[in-house]
């Protein structure tokens, strides 16, 4: 298959390698619970407990320290202890970047007057 030339400028892009797709697709694997992007963007707002996280999210508190767990794993997500509590922040700026504008573009969709995402990616 040829490559089509997007930019705008001219400059040929590169794809990116396997490696950096694969760690993508992982990162969208994460993120494509509902939950977890909830948790996510809540921390991207500022950093919280679990209590507050699970009071903000509406989960059970096991629930969301069960995803906290995993993304914390996945490096989107570090904690540190305060007394006897632990802090979650995310870890990691272009997440905070994607989930911002991902979310943002889709709430700003939300009065009907764009075709949702679903609709428009049937078809693929």
């Amino acid at each position: 298959m040829a490559f089509e030339d997007r930019s705008t400028d001219g400059v040929r892009i590169e794809d990116p390698s396997a490696a950096v797709l694969a760690q993508a697709a992982e990162t969208f694997g994460l993120l494509a619970s509902s939950a977890r992007l909830h948790i996510v963007w809540a921390l991207a707002q500022g950093e919280s407990d679990v209590t507050g996280l699970a009071e903000r999210v509406g989960g059970a508190l096991p629930a969301v320290s069960q995803h906290l767990t995993k993304l914390k794993l996945a490096g989107l997500v570090r904690s540190r202890r305060e007394g006897r509590r632990q802090v979650y922040f995310v870890d990691d700026p272009d997440v905070v970047d994607v989930v911002r504008l991902a979310v943002g573009r889709l709430a700003d969709r939300a009065d009907g007057s764009a075709r949702p995402a679903a609709a428009r990616l049937r078809g693929l």
